[in-house]
């Protein structure tokens, strides 16, 4: 990017936004081109409900990006990546560059 390069990835994916559809959460990124896990299931994140309460959450990659879901959270309303600091988050693009950690919402601490 600094050098204006085309065809060069530049960035692991970003969070743009999410949709709520139904039980689960659909995350769109830029930069998300073949997004990847290296073979093992997504890890890192958590999901909540209107409580604020966060749960350890499925993930799994559709396309170009990534449906978020727990038993536990009926009506989600926010999701967090990598934001625990044991997280060991495992999401990347076709260059093999890793997702930043990032949060759908705003709330304050607790």
């Amino acid at each position: 990017k600094t050098y204006g390069k085309a065809g060069i990835e530049c960035s692991g994916p970003l969070y743009r936004g999410m949709k709520v559809e139904n039980r689960r959460v659909r995350l769109q990124f830029d930069h998300a081109q073949g997004l990847d896990a290296h073979g093992k299931p997504l890890e890192g994140f958590t999901i909540a409900g209107a409580d604020h309460v966060f749960h350890p959450a499925a993930a799994e990659i559709d396309g170009e990006t990534v449906l978020v879901s727990s038993p536990d959270v009926p009506k989600p309303a926010a999701v967090r990546y990598g934001w625990a600091t044991e997280a060991m988050p495992n999401l990347f693009n076709r260059a093999g560059l890793p997702a930043s950690s990032f949060r759908t919402d705003d709330w304050p601490r607790p």
